[in-house]
C-alpha cells in the first residue's frame, strides 16, 4: 500500500471515529506523521546533559505517545511518572516539545502570555542587593518611583512585584556566589508579545547596569 493510500485510510478511520470532516481529519493525520519542527530553543546536547536522552530522541517519543492531543501539564505529568524525568526537565522538555511542534512560540509561557529573564552578578553581598529590590527608599535610587509594587517577599531569597500599569508581573531571585558576589534573576511575567519581550529585555538590562553603578 502506498503512503497516500495509508494516509487516506487512516484518514477515513479518524473521521469515523471522531465525526471529523475529510479535511480536518486529514490534517491531524499528516501532522501525526510529519509534524512541525521549529526551533524548539533548546539543543540536542543541553537535553541529553539534564535527561540522559537528546531531543530528537524526546521529540519521537512524545510524538508516538501523543502529546499532541495532551495539555502542557499532562505532557510533564508523563515525562516524570512513566520515564522518570525530574520535575524541572519535565518541564523543559514539554516546553521543547511544544515550540518544535509550533504550539508554542519562544519565550511563550504555557498560558499564552510571553516572559523574559534577565540576569545579572554583581560584586555585593545579598543582603545588600535584596534589600536593593526589597526596600522602597533604596529602589527608588534606580528605579522610577512607583515602577514596581511589592506583592510578597522572602528576606535574601526572592521578592514578586506588580509592574505599573501593564497588568504584568515581576519576580526576582537572588542567587548568593560568594561572601561579596551575588545573581539577581529578574523574571518578567504576563508580557503580550515577542515586541514587548525585547521592550522589557532591554529595559532591565539598563536598569540592572544602573543598579550596579550605585552599589
Amino acid at each position: 500500500m502506498t503512503r497516500d493510500k495509508a494516509r487516506k485510510r487512516e484518514t477515513r478511520t479518524r473521521m469515523a471515529k471522531t465525526g471529523e470532516k475529510y479535511s480536518a481529519a486529514r490534517s491531524r493525520v499528516v501532522e501525526a506523521h510529519d509534524p512541525p519542527v521549529h526551533d524548539p530553543g533548546f539543543t540536542d546536547s543541553s537535553i541529553r546533559r539534564g535527561t540522559g536522552r537528546g531531543l530528537r530522541d524526546w521529540l519521537r517519543t512524545l510524538d508516538d505517545w501523543g502529546a499532541k492531543d495532551h495539555t502542557f501539564g499532562e505532557i510533564a505529568t508523563y515525562l516524570q511518572e512513566e520515564h522518570g524525568v525530574s520535575g524541572w526537565w519535565s518541564q523543559t522538555v514539554a516546553v521543547a516539545w511544544e515550540r518544535a511542534r509550533g504550539r508554542r512560540q519562544m519565550y511563550q509561557s504555557a498560558s499564552g502570555s510571553f516572559q523574559v529573564s534577565v540576569s545579572k552578578t554583581l560584586p555585593v553581598e545579598i543582603g545588600a542587593l535584596y534589600r536593593a529590590f526589597a526596600d522602597g527608599r533604596r529602589r527608588n535610587r534606580w528605579l522610577e518611583r512607583g515602577t514596581l509594587r511589592v506583592r510578597t517577599s522572602r528576606e535574601n531569597q526572592s521578592a514578586r512585584f506588580d509592574f505599573q500599569g501593564e497588568g504584568s508581573r515581576v519576580h526576582v531571585y537572588f542567587e548568593a556566589k560568594g561572601p561579596e558576589k551575588t545573581t539577581v534573576t529578574v523574571q518578567h511575567e504576563k508580557l503580550s508579545g515577542p515586541d514587548a519581550v525585547e521592550e522589557k529585555r532591554a529595559f532591565w538590562k539598563e536598569r540592572l547596569g544602573k543598579l550596579a553603578e550605585i552599589l
